[in-house]
């Protein structure tokens, strides 16, 4: 299936690892280009040298103003179509074990600064007319899961930013989307395992397993299979698509909204 987006630029955030990369990967084979943002340099070294001229590599932390204003001035030089708005999470806690000072920097690393690089993306986006937004979040905001109260909160803003925001720019091209991803074979859920772990003193392996027993396809999902979703939902195709939340997750979530 061709997704119209050969020679198309994509600004995609944790372009390293996990649903980032997956994405990332999944533009490329498709023939567009990516500007990626990552923290570590090797990651991005790797992906420059396999995609040469296709991956534009650009070192930082995309929480920050600084590395923000630096991809969203590159992001205008290369026109770009859409952008993949994805970092990591805070850690697993349970509410009684967050301070005040855990909710400021969960609002930082999952709220604020995604707020600003929407904001200074948005007139890009309204003068090209065209555009394609789409969040990584969590399938925790269609049920929450334990230990998540910080990163299910601050996600749930995110798509309430997300929704209002599809609306008003309805009718102009520019459509927002989320994932909201359930259990994957990334180092995410290795954290959770972990955390669970602790809790409970059952060792990795078994706390692993419980896992993918509570899960109805009795499996983790395939990051790859999610990016491709991710490149679908970045490409002229979904423009009937929008203000939604998939949540890809296996059949555990019971809500039936």
């Amino acid at each position: 299936m061709d997704l119209g987006i050969k020679n198309q630029t994509f600004l995609v955030g944790g372009c390293t690892a996990g649903f980032g990369k997956a994405t990332t990967e999944a533009l490329l084979n498709e023939g567009a280009k990516v500007i990626g943002v990552a923290r570590k340099e090797e990651g991005l070294i790797q992906l420059h040298t396999k995609y040469k001229k296709s991956f534009i590599p650009l070192a930082g932390n995309i929480t920050t103003s600084d590395t923000i204003n630096t991809a969203v001035n590159l992001a205008k030089q290369e026109n770009i179509s859409g952008v993949l708005i994805n970092a990591g999470g805070p850690p697993a806690m349970s509410f009684e074990e967050t301070r005040l000072s855990d909710w400021d920097e969960a609002y930082r690393n999952l709220l604020r600064w995604k707020v600003e690089l929407t904001h200074k993306l948005l007139p890009h986006f309204k003068e090209k007319q065209y555009g394609r937004i789409v969040f990584i979040e969590s399938s925790s905001v269609k049920q929450p899961y334990e230990n998540l109260v910080l990163s299910t909160s601050l996600r749930l803003a995110v798509v309430g930013m997300m929704k209002t925001v599809s609306q008003e720019v309805s009718g102009q091209n520019i459509n927002f989307n989320m994932i909201a991803p359930g259990s994957h074979n990334t180092s995410a859920i290795n954290r959770l395992i972990e955390k669970k772990s602790q809790v409970t003193g059952d060792d990795f392996d078994k706390v692993k397993q419980q896992f993918i027993d509570a899960i109805p396809a009795k499996q983790f999902g395939n990051p790859e299979y999610l990016g491709s979703l991710a490149t679908w939902l970045l490409s002229p195709l979904a423009e009937f698509v929008t203000g939604q939340v998939y949540a890809i997750e296996g059949g555990a979530v019971r809500s039936t909204l």
